[in-house]
């Protein structure tokens, strides 16, 4: 069973090994229930949850989406994914936390991906299995009409 967001950045990443192509690419909801536990962990469970406060965090990663792209705050094609992808096999150094600052933190992609974490942890809190609700979802939406009968 993977453990770590490392672990599952591993199994996903296209330049894996055959070694590790082998084995069986991991679910969203496996995705989610790693986010979840390591939220746990961190205590962000120590008080009650209640299901409102939560959907509205996370609804406002998503106004804090917008708020990026209002502004521009864009990694654009100038990002260097490789320089990041190092970075997940060993514990980020204090100069590896500066550097995600400078150029990551608070652009337009950090803020949806704080709302996903946000999602996937929700997902993983309330025992949802995500990824068999998204494929159930797809397929019924395979037989929904044109823009599912609405104007947008």
């Amino acid at each position: 069973m993977i453990k770590t967001i490392k672990e599952l950045y591993r199994s996903w990443n296209p330049s894996t090994t055959m070694e590790n192509k082998a084995t069986e690419t991991p679910s969203l909801t496996t995705l989610a229930n790693t986010i979840h536990s390591g939220n746990v962990k961190r205590g962000f469970y120590d008080d009650p949850k209640e299901v409102g406060t939560v959907l509205m965090l996370i609804v406002t990663e998503l106004a804090e989406a917008m708020e990026s792209y209002r502004s521009d705050q864009r990694l654009g094609d100038g990002i260097n994914y490789v320089e990041f992808e190092s970075l997940i096999d060993e514990p980020f150094t204090d100069s590896d936390v500066a550097k995600f600052k400078e150029v990551v933190k608070d652009t337009f992609e950090d803020e949806i991906a704080d709302t996903i974490i946000r999602l996937f942890d929700l997902c993983g809190w309330m025992n949802i299995d995500i990824h068999k609700h998204i494929m159930l979802k797809l397929k019924y939406n395979d037989t929904r009409p044109y823009k599912h009968g609405k104007a947008f």
